[in-house]
């Protein structure tokens, strides 16, 4: 695809890029992909006068220099010399996102397939080997444009401070009191954190062009390099599965074990991916029609927590989750509180009334039949 910009992040204007042609995506602002909690979240923090500034003040504390020369000293940095392919896709995920400076970007040898982008006053890329050595090519693209997408929408600072407060929490594990305020601002970050990988993930698609790519990358990380074991309908079926099944003890469950993760889980990140690949949105940007950078400044917090509003509203109307079945139940009036959760978690068959059971025949403590709120 023709472009008249300049070749600033490595490439000459109008290049071809590698492999098959992809649109760019010129000036694109981050709302353009971004989940609206996410989104809402960040909107209102970059309209706090400052709030970028006193969080970069404390790069005094936090061990962001020490962090790149320990990258620098003791992993590989991408280049023209090392790791060119992934060099390469480097600069094709910022020239199709359209972001002014490349990253340095390092591989370092760890078996665990990871990514992340850090840094406070420049973005840092790192992926391990055991990433490296899991993904195909077309799959690792669409990783790169992941971390890509964490730079250009401003992730990296509040990434670099989650990661400072982790590992402070653990130091300071022993004050009762320290380790419960620090903990509190983790959760929080964590759950933004969580929502901001939703976003990084249609960067991803947009950079890579490929939903297969991304869709394979997600279940590799989940299973292993064993596609031919693996099934892409059969992987997003799990995560239909997962979110249907159960009553409402296992819907604690499921917040109980997303709690500690800074990742929402892959069958869960593959469904989103594919729901929004499929979405008018997203065919709206690869159409060019998308909000540019210079219009951020006049981007509404309003209007952002509106749709990030709307967007849990129809979370809750259209989910298979018993309890947000419960949620809608309640919010339509549909019997008494104490009654529909007792039943949602004794699994027995609650009335439009009470909850109670209707059969004569069955004293309070009969037999169950049913496995609660759908």
């Amino acid at each position: 695809m023709s472009d008249s910009s300049n070749g600033s992040n490595g490439h000459a204007p109008g290049e071809r890029l590698p492999g098959r042609q992809r649109r760019r995506f010129p000036d694109i602002s981050s709302r353009a992909y971004e989940h609206p909690a996410d989104r809402s979240a960040l909107v209102a923090l970059r309209k706090l006068s400052g709030f970028d500034t006193v969080f970069k003040a404390l790069s005094g504390l936090l061990p962001e220099r020490s962090l790149r020369l320990l990258f620098l000293s003791d992993s590989v940095r991408v280049g023209e010399q090392q790791f060119q392919h992934l060099h390469t896709m480097l600069l094709d995920a910022c020239y199709v996102l359209d972001l002014p400076k490349v990253p340095p970007m390092y591989v370092t040898q760890d078996p665990q397939p990871n990514a992340m982008c850090i840094g406070l006053d420049e973005p840092v890329i790192v992926v391990t080997t055991g990433l490296v050595e899991l993904l195909d090519e077309e799959e690792m693209r669409a990783v790169v444009g992941h971390e890509v997408g964490h730079a250009l929408s401003g992730h990296a600072v509040y990434r670099t401070i989650l990661l400072f407060l982790t590992n402070f929490a653990v130091k300071i594990a022993w004050i009762p009191l320290g380790n419960v305020a620090i903990m509190a601002i983790v959760t929080a970050l964590r759950e933004w954190f969580r929502k901001s990988e939703l976003s990084a993930d249609r960067a991803g698609l947009l950079a890579g062009q490929d939903v297969q790519a991304s869709m394979r990358g997600l279940m590799k990380i989940a299973g292993g390099n064993h596609l031919h074991e693996m099934n892409v309908d059969a992987f997003l079926a799990q995560a239909e599965e997962y979110e249907a099944g159960g009553d409402l003890r296992d819907s604690v469950l499921k917040i109980l074990n997303v709690l500690p993760r800074s990742h929402p889980f892959t069958t869960v990140r593959a469904a989103e991916l594919k729901k929004w690949a499929a979405s008018r949105d997203f065919q709206r940007i690869m159409d060019g029609h998308y909000p540019r950078r210079d219009e951020d400044k006049d981007a509404s917090v309003t209007d952002s927590f509106r749709e990030s509003a709307n967007h849990y509203a129809e979370s809750v109307r259209a989910s298979k989750d018993p309890l947000m079945g419960l949620v809608r139940d309640i919010a339509g009036g549909a019997g008494e509180f104490g009654g529909r959760l007792r039943d949602a978690f004794t699994g027995r068959p609650g009335s439009a009334g009470s909850g109670s059971a209707k059969d004569p025949g069955k004293g309070p403590e009969g037999p169950s039949e049913g496995t609660g709120t759908a």
